[in-house]
């Protein structure tokens, strides 16, 4: 017996309500499917179906089967189009997340090319900086920042970020330079919300020192506490992602070198790493691709 036949027709049926019905559909006779039926529930060694003149119902076995063949068939149709022409022309709509200064630095610039190669894709792209439900939001794929992935859902890396001290050189004029994480204490701080202020350092003998800063700002977004940084208004720590350009221009100045920030990472999450459709395996294969080698915002600044 064609175990993977007699699943297809097993649904069908069911789906169809029939053997006859089924039977048209499959291009084949009744006398076929009864048989491929009944192979089956002997191969199980249970009723799958209950049968009357007028209608058919699942048994408690057969509901069972019915559900499991659904990501069965599902993962034999994914696998068949990895290794098939349509797997090179994804079709439909892939719902993306993005923090906001993120995806509009970094992913913006990319979109056209993978609608280029993608033609038949539609993009739904959605930039929020709070930390989304993938599954609940209905989301096939997010970008994420985090010092770790989720353990609710797979991950892929795609770069990594360091976290950087820094102010504007006419801060620092008008108010000094701190020399330890405490001098913070004394100093204008830009609080972004996602960080809260408490900040925490990691010294070169790997001690950690936290300090609550304060300040008159406080953002949830990264853009503007770059701004206000830029306008001397005061101290930052943001990703390089974010300041990349400005630490290497000179216009953000590095502080407390011999104190570290967490690094973060890039990450591409999806709900699981089962059953993964073919158009967010190609967008994450077209990230990964994109954003190969050296991250772009790490210079001689970080």
């Amino acid at each position: 017996m064609d175990r993977l036949r007699a699943y297809e027709i097993f649904m069908t049926v069911v789906n169809k309500g029939s053997f006859n019905k089924a039977a048209d559909l499959l291009d084949t006779s009744p006398a076929n499917v009864t048989r491929y039926v009944n192979d089956l529930e002997a191969y199980l060694g249970c009723r799958l179906l209950n049968r009357s003149s007028r209608k058919l119902s699942l048994t408690e076995s057969g509901e069972a089967l019915f559900e499991r063949c659904k990501s069965i068939l599902a993962e034999v149709a994914e696998t068949e189009a990895l290794v098939s022409s349509a797997a090179l022309q994804p079709r439909g709509r892939l719902r993306i997340n993005a923090p906001l200064s993120f995806g509009i630095l970094h992913l913006a610039p990319l979109w056209p090319e993978f609608s280029r190669r993608y033609p038949e894709l539609e993009l739904d792209i959605s930039l929020i900086d709070r930390v989304v439900d993938i599954v609940e939001e209905g989301y096939d794929l997010v970008i994420r920042i985090s010092r770790s992935g989720s353990v609710n859902h797979a991950a892929r890396k795609l770069a990594s970020s360091h976290n950087v001290l820094c102010a504007s050189p006419a801060y620092l004029q008008r108010h000094g330079t701190p020399q330890t994480p405490d001098d913070l204490k004394e100093h204008e701080c830009i609080i972004y919300a996602y960080s809260g202020d408490e900040w925490s350092f990691t010294d070169n003998n790997g001690k950690t020192h936290q300090v609550k800063v304060k300040g008159k700002v406080h953002t949830n977004n990264g853009d503007t506490a770059r701004a206000m940084a830029l306008c001397g208004s005061g101290i930052i720590w943001q990703p390089t992602f974010l300041i990349g350009p400005d630490l290497a221009s000179g216009a953000l100045v590095p502080l407390l070198p011999d104190y570290k920030l967490p690094d973060i990472d890039v990450l591409a999450m999806y709900p699981s790493r089962r059953h993964l459709s073919v158009k967010v395996r190609m967008m994450i294969d077209f990230l990964v691709e994109a954003f190969a080698g050296t991250a772009p915002w790490d210079h001689k600044g970080k």
